[in-house]
């Protein structure tokens, strides 16, 4: 069990990690754009983000 949360939390960082490696002006522009938003819109997509995850995971899984 440990292996596996620890194997998810290196994942996390690997794709995170990704599009400031890849396009850090993107990134940039996305940050600024995200300091921009509401709260309530910043929550729907937290939100939105990790319900995609858990269909996700649960489509791996089983």
């Amino acid at each position: 069990m440990w292996q596996d949360l620890f194997s998810a939390l290196a994942l996390v960082l690997v794709i995170e990690g990704l599009l400031p490696f890849l396009t850090p002006a993107g990134y940039r522009k996305a940050m600024i754009s995200m300091l921009q938003m509401d709260d309530r819109k910043l929550r729907v997509m937290g939100l939105s983000s990790m319900l995609a995850g858990l269909f996700f995971l649960y489509l791996v899984r089983n």
